[in-house]
């Protein structure tokens, strides 16, 4: 939708005009219509730090219990098991218990020859062949390898699993997605099924076999157990969609960001130790997850209005990253910038798990590209950007490197 400045804002989760540059939108509403009402698809959204945080913060008022995406809290659909993403407590803690026991930095920093491992698999046939793409040949190549390390799937079957993870994810077109196609494109029952019954007779040292055994107190039943297969099913599901896309997004970003600011660049490359900073404020500047959705519990006032109980509202983390009032002159990226903490975690009890592991990837995949090439620019001729309801970033990001 085009619109001049005179106009009213307007956002739209699913526009991809909008979705293409959000960031002018995002700040007309932060200092216009900090509280803004999509009349068309009936949801709130809130776009600066402090509302956002604080929203983030509030699981009883700002609940995930119908969803994180919108389309999933319009369709009031019964939300399967084991999507600790899509609970509040004390489910939502049970379950977040037994993965926190391996996400844990120490646990990821522990896996980092094997991901450098991957890197150096996927960029040193390209050396000297004038380009790469930093998504099909690192972006969706090394977080892929890495988490079905991690969960015990043969490297043979990850690139089917990957793809058929992205194609129930992407958008055909800017509507509302239908989240019965959602759930449909991101069933992996059948496919990991195999996996799971395998590694329940055959127990191992990966993520999966952890689950398996892991035990907790169940508040509902007032029992202690182990998962049941439905939701080991969603788990992993979950943590295949979660560790393929965010990081790929993340790293496709990295490029795209650091194309357009090579005095930056160069910098990160003749000092290494700056590319740990340098990640956090490409998080901070390009969100992967940029939008998150609630269904708000009880009447909530926000800038002298209030949003009813039982309102779909957007948290729009993306833009509290860019919000002045928390980080001067937000729309610029600077590798020297001094972060708090940013939102593109989230923040509160549904802070990202996969925080370590994402910063990790990020941080070692920017590393070994500078090893090689120092210096790229983007081939916007055949650059694409991915649509989709969840995440935001780069289908394609093919670049060009000297000889």
């Amino acid at each position: 939708m085009t619109a001049t400045s005179t106009d009213p804002a307007y956002y739209d989760p699913y526009d991809f005009e909008i979705d293409t540059d959000p960031y002018p939108i995002w700040r007309r509403l932060r200092e216009e219509t900090p509280l803004y009402y999509n009349e068309k698809l009936d949801f709130y959204a809130l776009s600066r730090f402090k509302d956002v945080e604080d929203g983030l913060k509030d699981w009883h008022t700002y609940s995930s219990k119908q969803g994180s995406l919108l389309e999933l809290i319009k369709a009031d659909i019964e939300i399967p098991p084991g999507s600790i993403i899509f609970d509040d407590p004390p489910g939502h803690d049970e379950h977040r218990g037994i993965l926190s026991r391996v996400f844990t930095p120490r646990k990821m920093a522990a896996i980092e020859p094997k991901v450098r491992e991957f890197c150096a698999r996927s960029l040193d046939p390209l050396v000297g062949s004038g380009g790469f793409d930093f998504i099909a040949d690192i972006g969706a190549e090394m977080p892929m390898r890495t988490i079905g390390m991690l969960l015990g799937i043969p490297e043979q079957d990850q690139v089917a699993l990957r793809d058929q993870i992205d194609s129930g994810l992407r958008m055909e077109d800017d509507k509302i997605p239908d989240a019965t196609d959602f759930y449909a494109g991101l069933d992996q029952a059948n496919a990991f099924g195999d996996y799971l019954d395998w590694r329940a007779e055959h127990p191992s040292d990966d993520l999966m076999t952890e689950l398996l055994q892991a035990e907790f107190d169940d508040s509902a039943s007032g029992t202690r157990r182990k998962l049941t297969r439905t939701e080991l099913l969603n788990f992993i599901n979950l943590l295949a969609a979660a560790g393929n896309e965010t990081t790929t997004r993340l790293i496709g970003w990295t490029g795209k960001v650091l194309a357009e600011h090579p005095d930056q660049r160069r910098q990160i490359a003749e000092n290494r130790e700056l590319v740990p900073q340098a990640i956090e404020e490409i998080l901070r500047y390009e969100a992967p997850s940029p939008v998150q959705a609630r269904l708000v519990t009880a009447d909530v006032e926000h800038h002298g209005q209030t949003v009813p109980a039982g309102s779909a509202i957007l948290l729009l983390n993306g833009s509290a990253n860019r919000d002045d009032r928390e980080f001067a002159d937000g729309d610029s990226f600077d590798i020297h910038r001094k972060i708090g903490h940013h939102l593109s975690f989230g923040y509160g009890l549904h802070f990202c798990l996969g925080a370590a592991l994402a910063r990790l990837e990020g941080r070692v995949a920017l590393d070994e590209i500078l090893q090689r090439f120092p210096e790229w620019d983007v081939d916007w001729d055949h650059a694409k950007q991915a649509r989709t309801s969840t995440v935001r970033g780069w289908e394609h990001l093919p670049v060009i490197t000297p000889a």
